[in-house]
């Protein structure tokens, strides 16, 4: 049967923290086929592919009106008459329409929705699930890496590290791992009650709560300690988000924390006593984005830890290649908003695998109720996912990976302590 792209449709909606954002539908044959939403980050880096936003009074200079405008009124009539099923070509094109490095002409967030939504169309018409689409090999079910204590750009506090987080990795499958950082999550929450007051449970944008804590030390005892009453702790290694951009000065070029200056040293020695002190298993940009040979270093002195880039990175395969060659990291973030397009994001999986690096699957802090990373994450066997906490944009993902591995059934193979290297 032939299959060809008839309409694509977009419209301005809300993502989880009400600013306007991206949806596109994509039909085929006169059929409704492939829906997606785009999510928006906060914490962004400054090689990231461009969102375009209207700029002026409406919505804070947030709409994205142009975006959808670009989408009705330049991209659609490009891509009718297509096979949905032609991805690599079609997001070819799209860059080609588009004729920036950054996507900064039609917009990141026009071109990547178009893009998913292409995907989504395909595999609805292929008759297969959108994970099976994408890879008929998929059957990793991921290791959630669940963000508990929240800092950086994604609260109101003045925690300098993003996330906190607890990574079930002695649990026996996913269901049973997200018990068992749940049942830690209603301890950490008791715990912050005693300490700081009932306001300090209020959570940020990923849903961890989000208390009057600074530097690193006070949030990994508070963490540990609910760990340790959960009974879980051999079951369970630590992660965190540094986002260290964000809290390195730029024009003195020092780190700050808890109101100290710190050199790139002092703040590798930081870690590698933490490291000491707790079982960390991954560490999300460790040091500011430009740095990739304090990166390296660092992934030298930290063997064993696994060392993400995501603003170091971009899911880009021009900055994961220069990370490859010095040795920066061994861990890509894997954000298919970031670079626009789903193939430039597959291609960039595939070469972080090719070099031995992991790939974790992860969320904006601005998410819809999209589930496609929990498929995406499955049809890249990643081993690891991250995406947030306790709102219900969220869980929606943690809920689709538990269908999946219904479907997959004794096919399914969570990785536990293998989540870097899952295959």
């Amino acid at each position: 049967m032939t299959f060809k792209i008839t309409d694509i449709r977009a419209r301005e909606i809300i993502d989880c923290r009400g600013f306007p954002t991206v949806e596109v539908d994509v039909w085929v044959n006169g059929e409704l086929c492939g829906r997606a939403d785009v999510p928006a980050g906060r914490s962004t880096g400054k090689r990231e592919a461009v969102e375009l936003r209207d700029g002026g009074k409406r919505w804070g200079g947030l709409g994205t009106t142009v975006a959808v405008k670009n989408v009705v009124d330049i991209i659609r009539p490009a891509l009718v008459g297509w096979d949905p099923r032609e991805q690599r070509a079609i997001d070819m094109l799209l860059c080609q329409l588009d004729g920036t490095k950054n996507k900064s002409n039609l917009g990141a967030n026009a071109i990547v929705g178009v893009s998913l939504g292409v995907a989504k169309a395909a595999a609805k018409v292929s008759g297969l699930p959108f994970y099976k689409y994408i890879n008929t090999n998929a059957h990793i079910i991921p290791v959630p890496l669940v963000n508990l204590i929240n800092g950086g750009k994604l609260t109101s506090n003045d925690l300098e590290i993003q996330e906190f987080i607890v990574m079930p990795v002695g649990a026996n499958d996913l269901k049973h791992g997200l018990q068992i950082c749940y049942e830690i999550n209603l301890l950490l929450r008791d715990l912050i009650v005693d300490k700081y007051g009932k306001i300090a449970v209020n959570v940020g944008d990923e849903g961890g709560f989000a208390p009057p804590m600074t530097g690193i030390n006070e949030p990994m005892k508070m963490l540990s300690k609910a760990v340790k009453a959960s009974g879980y702790a051999d079951m369970i290694i630590y992660g965190m988000d540094a986002a260290a951009s964000h809290w390195y000065d730029w024009d003195k070029c020092v780190y700050c924390m808890e109101g100290e200056e710190m050199t790139r040293d002092d703040v590798i020695d930081m870690y590698v006593k933490l490291c000491r002190d707790y079982p960390i298993g991954s560490i999300e940009d460790p040091l500011m984005e430009d740095d990739f040979e304090g990166h390296a270093i660092l992934t030298k002195k930290l063997d064993g830890v696994q060392i993400v880039g995501d603003d170091l990175f971009t899911t880009n395969v021009e900055y994961i290649k220069r990370g490859i060659e010095v040795g920066a990291g061994n861990a890509i973030l894997w954000k298919f908003n970031q670079v626009g397009t789903l193939t430039e994001a597959l291609d960039a999986a595939d070469l972080a695998y090719r070099a031995g690096f992991g790939v974790q699957v992860s969320e904006r802090s601005g998410e819809t109720e999209d589930t496609s990373i929990a498929d995406l994450s499955v049809a890249l066997n990643a081993g690891q996912i991250k995406t947030g906490t306790t709102r219900s944009e969220r869980t929606s993902k943690y809920n689709q990976l538990l269908r999946i591995a219904e479907e997959l059934g004794s096919q399914a193979y969570y990785p536990g302590r293998n989540f870097r290297r899952p295959f």
